[in-house]
């Protein structure tokens, strides 16, 4: 697996100030397959200062030439969208068609959807006597996690170099080599030196160079609720802009009426892709008293399907978590939830069979489960499903509501009105109606400590934006 070792900033790769490097783990066989450099203080601080002197004529450039470089970059991904998903596959452990059709392809077409943005947007508009003007916030420090690890850089940069901003961006340093490739995109698309800059590190080091340094203006973070409280905090303290995307526990809810069926097999195949590690999985499944043991049994059925395995195997429907660190974590909430008196009908803590070799979890799923257990109430971050029962819609919405977070959810219902109806009740910022498909160009982004603020389409690239009113 190809990997620089050293940091892109100003429009070329550089070596990095010390000699220190974090070494990549593939998840599936626990071998090294390349190593990145650990970033500093003073590399992130060269990077701010090309980004810095390159914001000028990046926010002076036309919104059509924006668009244009960011076409180019889409284009190179494109171009590279076998390299990138087979970089995935090795680096997060993802399935080779995991990584494909949506470690790959969403953020392609989430860069897409900013080239035409970018070109149509209303930066400027008249109110009453007023002209005003939506003005780039100027540098932008992108912190983005393992899970998701191009889209999610996509999602920040590509907005960002829409509305006309700079970018230091400071990848997961579980899954670094994406973010290497998506540089090599960058310097291939011929975008403006300094305009993006990539410095690798540990985030508690480069990531927090990147959070307090004083030429950052707004700080974008994606990751654990418990970091992105730290990093509110230090922007809150400078009175910095922030855009948070945090930590979920979203519900699935299965209303009376509803195909229970498709709702299980959607819902448990929702919870184990990517190995259970997306942020807004519906990790709590509810469903009504009288239909409770009906989707247990289907559930254990639905599961029986997701047999951990090597993720370049074609059948295989889900891979190793990301790290032994991970694996660890999610077995000791399978063991918690043994322990509060949750009744394990799929999967378990220990390691799956002829897995001895990888960062292997079984996929569990728990029946029984009480709204006040552990595994109802935090996030796991791995391919476990909690199968809830509730006494009536508001008893329901009650359960969907009673969580600190608010990210995501799904709603099924024998018609559109019913789900509609509750879905409009829930405390979360997306809802699916009936298995509705991800839009890409809808706003994505979190209630309570869910997050501050949105990614994607139009509201995304609003985050990258100030106002300014010229009155006449």
């Amino acid at each position: 697996m190809k990997s620089h070792d050293g940091m892109y900033i100003d429009g070329d790769w550089r070596p990095a100030v010390g000699t220190d490097t974090i070494e990549v783990v593939n998840p599936a066989d626990e071998r090294v397959i390349g190593s990145v450099p650990a970033g500093t203080a003073l590399d992130v601080d060269t990077a701010v200062r090309a980004a810095r002197a390159a914001l000028p004529g990046w926010a002076a450039t036309a919104p059509a030439d924006r668009a244009a470089r960011i076409a180019a970059l889409r284009d190179a991904l494109v171009a590279r969208r076998e390299e990138i998903a087979e970089t995935v596959v090795a680096e997060l452990g993802s399935t080779l068609s995991f990584a494909r059709n949506v470690q790959t392809a969403l953020p392609i077409a989430v860069a897409g959807s900013y080239a035409e943005l970018a070109a149509s947007h209303p930066f400027e508009e008249r109110v009453g006597n007023s002209t005003v003007l939506h003005e780039p916030v100027g540098v932008v420090g992108a912190i983005t996690p393992w899970n998701y690890p191009l889209h999610q850089i996509v999602a920040k940069v590509a907005p960002a170099l829409a509305a006309g901003c700079t970018v230091v961006l400071k990848p997961a340093e579980d899954a670094p080599l994406v973010a290497q490739l998506f540089a090599e995109a960058v310097h291939e698309a011929q975008l403006p030196a300094g305009v993006f800059n990539l410095v690798t590190g540990l985030g508690p080091v480069a990531g927090q160079a990147v959070a307090e340094h004083p030429g950052v203006d707004l700080l974008s973070f994606t990751g654990s609720t418990v970091v992105g409280k730290q990093i509110g905090a230090t922007a809150g303290a400078a009175v910095k802009r922030v855009a948070l995307e945090l930590g979920g526990k979203s519900a699935n809810v299965i209303l009376p009426g509803a195909d229970v069926a498709k709702a299980v097999k959607v819902g448990v195949a929702n919870v184990f892709a990517n190995s259970g590690q997306t942020c807004s999985a519906w990790t709590r499944m509810l469903v009504h008293a009288d239909q409770y043991e009906e989707a247990v049994e289907l559930a254990i059925v639905a599961a029986a399907k997701y047999v951990p395995g090597d993720p370049l195997h074609p059948d295989t429907r889900v891979g190793p978590v990301v790290s032994a660190r991970q694996r660890d974590r999610v077995c000791r909430y399978i063991d918690r939830g043994i322990a509060e008196g949750a009744r394990v009908v799929v999967g378990g803590p220990s390691a799956p069979d002829g897995q001895d070799r990888g960062y292997y979890v079984r996929p569990t799923v728990f029946a029984d489960v009480t709204p006040e257990m552990t595994i109802a109430q935090e996030e796991i971050f791995g391919p476990v499903l909690s199968i809830l029962k509730y006494a009536d819609e508001d008893d329901a919405l009650r359960i969907a509501n009673d969580t600190v977070y608010g990210l995501a959810g799904a709603v099924w219902a024998a018609d559109e009105a019913t789900a509609v109806a509750f879905a409009r009740r829930m405390d979360t910022g997306q809802v699916d109606i009936n298995g509705g498909r991800f839009n890409p160009l809808a706003p994505f982004g979190g209630y309570k400590q869910s997050g501050v603020g949105r990614e994607l389409g139009a509201h995304g690239l609003a985050e990258y934006l100030q106002t300014k009113s010229l009155q006449f």
